[in-house]
């Protein structure tokens, strides 16, 4: 229609001030620029009061000022700086390819599991196989292939493993993942949730994310020489982000139940850490199958799916490309289980930990010239008041400082919203 062609050629105008970080009241008028390329058609049918079926179609945006230029605030823009970035160093690509876990409970008021599964149940033990197959199939409807599908260790709890693309549309997929997931598990009756850690006593919901760089159609992390097949510069981006990894752990981790799922026990990282074949690790480099060079990659196992992917992303990248510029070296590896250690024991080797807790993280961030850097002046004062407002919500609420028990704060809070 005419009206859609004007959209794509001008823009839609809409009230920027009502969208938390974008702009200021009296700057409220922005626009969204849609990307004809995003285009998707959701895989269910909507019905009418005439009883007849129709189609919804959807498509991501770009924030614009009035002038044209792209919004501040706009948290796809960071990524695109940062992938433009990437590029000027001399990478075509970042790729990426999260494994994304979440819960299926009765409602959004409590976390009420409906199955006692564990890892790889089947049968009586995941009665809901068919709506975790029912959503891949409606991704695949839509062009996202998920390569993996299976319930995962706690009760209630999901996965699903994304394939990996490029970074800016996994940003995408990743949006629009979290809203499938939620719309087919409404359209039955239960609620589907991506918080981080909705059970005390349980694992919490991780995202690991496999990133790898590279030029042209070659991944620039394999090297056949070496016994991990590293190349330097993959060595040097581990290194990125074991170094700036306390800095963006607020940006991978941006709420107050994050914190409770990284926690010794629970197969989540809380030590800063590279291995093989060590899953207690914050970073593990999958082990090389011969002929598969382009699958050498790095999995980071810190970030929770109630991040922004689009800033999530950048970050990471933003550290790593650190650690190629500055051609940081790369600590000898750890394949012992580190929670066996004792506290002297980690201090003598130099392994240091995560923040405990958001305000610790929020506190690293403050003083972070690459996280200011990355997300831009206006959006990394945006983030930073954003949280500490959180941190102060909970501190009235709750009247006590942190524990590693989930809290009725966050259940309140982060359930119905995550």
């Amino acid at each position: 229609s005419y009206e859609l062609e004007e959209i794509f050629k001008e823009g839609k105008g809409f009230d920027g001030s009502s969208i938390e970080g974008l702009v200021r009241v009296e700057e409220s008028d922005l626009l969204v620029s849609p990307n004809a390329e995003t285009f998707r058609i959701l895989p269910w049918k909507y019905e009418d009061c005439n009883n007849s079926f129709y189609r919804v179609g959807c498509l991501f945006c770009d924030i614009l000022n009035p002038d044209g230029t792209h919004n501040e605030g706009d948290t796809r823009y960071v990524l695109k700086r940062t992938l433009e970035k990437a590029r000027k160093t001399g990478f075509s690509s970042f790729k990426v390819g999260p494994e994304i876990e979440f819960f299926y409970f009765k409602d959004s008021k409590n976390p009420t599991v409906l199955d006692k599964g564990d890892y790889f149940s089947m049968g009586i033990g995941d009665p809901y196989e068919y709506l975790r197959k029912k959503t891949s199939l409606g991704l695949l409807k839509m062009g996202i292939v998920s390569e993996y599908a299976h319930h995962e260790v706690a009760p209630s709890q999901h996965e699903i493993d994304l394939r990996y693309t490029d970074a800016l549309e996994m940003a995408d997929i990743a949006m629009l993942f979290r809203y499938i997931v939620k719309e087919f598990a409404r359209r039955d009756g239960i609620y589907a949730t991506f918080m981080p850690k909705p059970i005390n006593g349980e694992n919490g919901n991780g995202m690991h994310v496999h990133q790898s760089l590279w030029k042209g159609e070659k991944n620039v992390f394999f090297s056949e020489n070496d016994k991990y097949h590293l190349s330097e510069i993959a060595k040097s981006y581990i290194g990125g982000l074991m170094t700036h990894i306390n800095e963006i752990t607020s940006i991978l981790n941006q709420w107050i139940n994050s914190f409770k799922r990284l926690v010794p026990g629970y197969e989540a990282p809380v030590y800063i850490v590279w291995g093989q074949k060590n899953r207690s690790a914050l970073i593990r480099i999958p082990e090389y199958k011969p002929g598969k060079e382009n699958a050498i990659r790095v999995e980071l196992r810190s970030p929770d799916p109630g991040c922004n992917p689009y800033l999530a992303f950048s970050v990471m990248l933003a550290a790593g490309l650190k650690g190629i510029e500055e051609r940081y070296e790369l600590p000898p590896p750890c394949e012992n289980d580190i929670y066996n250690m004792t506290e002297e024991e980690r201090k003598n080797i130099g392994i240091k930990s995560l923040p405990g807790n958001l305000e610790e993280a929020v506190e690293i961030t403050k003083n972070s010239e690459i996280v200011r850097e990355t997300l831009g002046e206006h959006l990394f004062k945006k983030f930073i008041a954003n949280k500490e407002a959180e941190i102060r919500n909970y501190r009235e609420e709750m009247g006590h400082k942190y524990d590693a028990k989930v809290s009725p704060f966050e259940i309140e809070h982060n359930l119905p919203r995550l």
